[in-house]
């Protein structure tokens, strides 16, 4: 199965990585053909082409930053965390294929028990279950660990 995925997160520079990274060597080890954007401080590396998203059975998404899904019109959309692609990365691969495979479009949530949207127009209805979701969703890591902090640190 052909997929494409996005990672990002607020800094981008080391969890984009590590989460591209792990969905790469899971999509090869269960027999798929991945390619994987970066996006983050940085700028956009491994920018996918719009050839890639045309044969693209499903799209991932493991971010903590908004990522415009613009691209994406039309296809099947799983949308996880950057801990989700570190962390579960077989795991979404996984889910995206069990759903592509279905033959759904529109958007859906990682580790929620969302029903997938068919609608043409793209719109979507997202839902989470579990204890994930009566958590407020945290944007970026811990604020004292930071590139800012550390800086604070090394010049004070």
């Amino acid at each position: 199965m052909k997929l494409v995925a996005i990672t990002s997160c607020p800094t981008g520079i080391a969890h984009s990585q590590m989460a591209a990274e792990n969905l790469l060597q899971a999509g090869e080890r269960l027999g798929h053909d991945i390619d994987v954007e970066v996006q983050g401080a940085m700028g956009t590396q491994d920018e996918l082409t719009s050839d890639a998203i045309a044969e693209a059975d499903a799209v991932i998404i493991a971010s903590d930053t908004s990522v415009s899904r613009d691209r994406f019109g039309g296809k099947l959309v799983v949308k996880g965390t950057v801990k989700d692609g570190v962390n579960k990365a077989e795991e979404i691969i996984e889910r995206a294929v069990e759903l592509a495979e279905a033959g759904k479009t529109g958007s859906v949530t990682f580790g929620s028990s969302a029903a997938v949207d068919d609608a043409e127009d793209g719109s979507t209805e997202e839902t989470t279950s579990g204890t994930e979701a009566d958590e407020p969703a945290r944007v970026g890591g811990n604020p004292e660990k930071g590139l800012f902090a550390r800086l604070k640190k090394l010049f004070s």
